[in-house]
C-alpha cells in the first residue's frame, strides 16, 4: 500500500513540475522592484513563488479581494500600498489567507508555498523575513500585475473596499465552502472555479 501511495505521489509531482506562463512585466520594472526601496509614504509588498514543485499550476493571488493575477514557478508580484491592513489570498485547491498591517517605508515579503493536494496543488502563504524574502524575489521574475496598488485601499481606510460579495475572491471562497460541505461534486467545483477564474 505504501508503495502505491509513493508511486502516486511521484507521478503527481512529475505532472505538476511542468512549466506554465504568465504575463511578465518589463525588465526595467523588475530591476526597479528589486532595489527594495519603498515609494515615499508607501509600503512595498512582494508575493513570490520560487520552488519547482507545482510549476505547471497557475495560482490566483488577491489582495483585499482585488485580483493581482496568477503566479507560476519563479515569479513574483510587487505592489506599492498605502499604510494599513491587508488580506492576501492564494487560490488553488484551497484558499490560503494571510493578513498584514503595512507601515510606510517598509518591505513585506510573502512566500506562496506549493503543497500537495488531492486533485491539484494546494498553497500556503507565509510571511518571511527580509533576508529570505529578498533571496526568493531575486531568483524570480516580476509578473505584470492586473491591479495597481493605487486601486487597493487598505481595509481600515475610510470608505473601505468594494463589498466582498461582489468580488471573485469571495465567490471562490464560497465555492470552496460548498465543496467542503459536500453540496457540490468535485466536477461541479472545478467547472465553476474555472468559470470564475476566467473573469479575472
Amino acid at each position: 500500500m505504501r508503495r502505491i501511495l509513493y508511486l502516486f505521489a511521484c507521478a503527481l509531482a512529475i505532472q505538476l513540475a511542468g512549466c506554465a506562463s504568465v504575463p511578465l512585466a518589463p525588465a526595467d520594472l523588475d530591476t526597479k522592484a528589486k532595489a527594495f526601496v519603498p515609494e515615499p509614504r508607501q509600503a512595498s509588498l512582494y508575493i513570490y513563488r520560487n520552488e519547482t514543485f507545482g510549476a505547471a499550476v497557475p495560482m490566483t493571488v488577491t489582495v483585499n479581494g482585488r485580483a493581482l493575477g496568477q503566479s507560476t514557478y519563479q515569479t513574483y508580484f510587487y505592489v506599492s500600498l498605502a499604510p494599513g491592513a491587508y488580506k492576501i489570498e492564494s487560490h488553488a485547491e484551497n484558499v490560503s489567507t494571510l493578513s498584514i498591517n503595512a507601515d510606510a517605508g517598509k518591505n513585506y515579503f510573502v512566500w506562496q508555498e506549493v503543497k500537495m493536494g488531492l486533485m491539484m496543488a494546494r498553497s500556503l502563504l507565509q510571511q518571511v523575513d527580509e533576508k529570505v524574502g529578498r533571496a526568493g524575489v531575486m531568483e524570480s521574475k516580476l509578473i505584470a500585475s492586473a491591479m495597481p496598488g493605487s486601486e487597493i485601499p487598505p481595509l481600515d481606510a475610510k470608505g473601505g473596499v468594494a463589498p466582498a460579495s461582489d468580488s471573485v475572491a469571495q465567490k471562490l471562497r464560497e465555492l470552496e465552502g460548498l465543496r467542503k460541505d459536500g453540496l457540490i461534486s468535485e466536477a461541479e467545483y472545478e467547472t465553476k472555479r474555472r468559470e470564475l477564474l476566467q473573469k479575472l
